[in-house]
Formats: structure tokens, sequence, C-alpha cells
């Protein structure tokens, strides 16, 4: 069912096109990432159980759900901007999916251990493809910069990423850590 629409995706993304490429595939594990911790918190908000949490559970679903939806936006306007020629603008679209992701991963940490935890190895995939999304998306602003020949621009950008890294890996790790101990006991 779901199937046909992301193998169009994926047979474009493996065929001998332009576009799309990393910078796109960067967004859609992003969205990945984001929508597990939408099944999460859809599976909390509204349970007796979480009720104490329920007003920043569903914040946080809002935000999941935003960041989702320009997530997925950010997929094809990454195939846009490759196919414009234009490189500040294909290096826009990865720092946004850097910077987005960012937000994002910092959700996971909010939720663990205040949502439904059936699905807290969910938690963890989210933290991983959000990792993965934001590193990705980082080689494609690089290369970019690259490009773009501006080292002020390049080193200040780099600065901003670099910090941001250090937090998603963080995240990444931490619910790592936290996830195995309740899984394993």
């Amino acid at each position: 069912m779901y199937g046909n629409h992301l193998k169009k995706y994926l047979d474009d993304l493996a065929g001998k096109l332009p576009a799309p490429g990393g910078g796109s595939a960067a967004a859609m594990s992003a969205a990945l990432g984001s929508a597990l911790i939408s099944m999460v918190l859809n599976f909390t908000v509204g349970k007796p159980k979480y009720a104490e949490y329920e007003s920043q559970l569903k914040k946080c679903l809002d935000k999941s759900e935003k960041l989702r939806l320009e997530f997925l936006h950010l997929v094809d306007l990454d195939v846009t901007a490759y196919s414009s020629k234009d490189l500040r603008k294909s290096m826009d679209v990865p720092l946004m999916v850097c910077r987005l992701c960012f937000e994002a991963i910092d959700i996971c940490p909010l939720i663990l251990g205040k949502s439904n935890q059936n699905l807290i190895s969910d938690v963890a995939v989210a933290a991983v493809l959000l990792e993965s999304a934001f590193f990705s998306a980082y080689v494609n602003v690089d290369i970019n910069l690259k490009y773009l020949n501006d080292p002020e621009l390049a080193k200040g950008i780099r600065k901003e990423l670099d910090e941001k890294g250090k937090v998603v890996r963080k995240i990444r790790q931490q619910m790592e850590v936290k996830v195995g101990k309740i899984i394993r006991g």
C-alpha cells in the first residue's frame, strides 16, 4: 500500500538521475524520525496512565508533526534546489534539515519515561534516524560550502553545526543507553 510511492522515490534515488540525492535522503530520514516520535505520542496522549504529562506531550506532538511535514517538504525542496544549480539554495536546504533535526531530536528526552513504555524502542530509533539525518545533511552543507568559496560564511555555519552536532550525538547516545537499560532491565 505505502510501498508504491516509496518505491517511486527509491527508484528515482537509485536511478541515474541528478536528483533526488543525499540531501533529499537526509530529509527523508529526518521525516521518518519525526514520524516515529509522533507515533509514540499518538499512542500516549489521552491515556489515563500518562495524564500528568498530557499538556507537555500534546505540545511535543504538535512540534513533531510540524517538523515531520517540514522535513517532507524539504525532501522535494532539495530536488528543486539541486535542479536550480544555485549553490546557495542547494546549501540552504540541508542546512535547514540540520537545524530542524536539532529541534526534533530534542523531543526524545522529553518524552522518554513519560510516554507509552511499549514504544520506547521507537524513541531510540527516532533518535538514531535524526542523528543520521543531521550528519547526512551536514555533509551536503559542507560540499556546497566548499564550492561557494566564502570562508566567512563557511566558518560561521560550520561552527554552528559542529556545536549542534555535539548535542545531537549526545542525545542519541543518551537515548541508546537509557532505552537499552529499560529493555534489558
